[in-house]
């Protein structure tokens, strides 16, 4: 009886580390850059160290790349936030606020975070965060650190989450301790 060979053992060890080995920012970026966009429900859960419990909201989010993201909050009570370009626009009953993105720049880097991982922008992602991916294409996680101290004195880390080229949730972590995590969950097509 011939006994099998070495050389094809080795070959098949070998195979999945080069496959492990491909997937990197690179390959994420790419895969975020291709989703069309379209419609999720939302539920974020904040803590907030001021308050006993946390604060719970949810409604839709629609989102048309690579600029245009609206956050509808359904419950406890309706809001609405759209950035649009560089303007932000927030109502919140009869109140309406809208900010100049390039006027506030700290509050820019925090809104490209979302935009650039949203739509595969990595040198986006990269003038304000050092970028650390976890995982495998399956079940990946990315940790955007701030590299700007402006904005590290507002947030120490934003993770997103996800599956292939889906971000599933997103977590922030502020400098004050505060903390709110969002997941998403999209809408199939009618």
């Amino acid at each position: 009886m011939k006994r099998p060979g070495v050389l094809p053992w080795l070959t098949l060890l070998a195979w999945p580390l080069h496959v492990h080995s491909a997937w990197n920012v690179e390959a994420l970026m790419k895969g975020l850059a291709r989703h069309e966009g379209g419609r999720a429900r939302f539920v974020e859960t904040k803590n907030i160290a001021l308050l006993d419990k946390p604060v719970v909201s949810s409604g839709e989010l629609r989102y048309q790349p690579p600029s245009r993201l609206e956050k509808r909050t359904l419950k406890p009570k309706p809001e609405l936030m759209v950035l649009d370009g560089d303007t932000l626009l927030l109502e919140r009953g009869k109140q309406k606020f809208q900010v100049r993105l390039a006027e506030q720049p700290e509050a820019l880097a925090f809104v490209d975070s979302l935009r650039g991982t949203l739509s595969g922008d990595r040198a986006t992602l990269e003038k304000s965060y050092q970028l650390r991916l976890d995982g495998n294409e399956q079940r990946w996680t990315l940790d955007l650190l701030p590299n700007d101290p402006r904005i590290a004195a507002f947030v120490l880390r934003i993770t997103f989450g996800g599956a292939n080229n889906q971000v599933e949730w997103i977590r922030y972590l502020q400098a004050d301790g505060d903390s709110s995590t969002m997941t998403i969950e999209p809408e199939q097509a009618r």
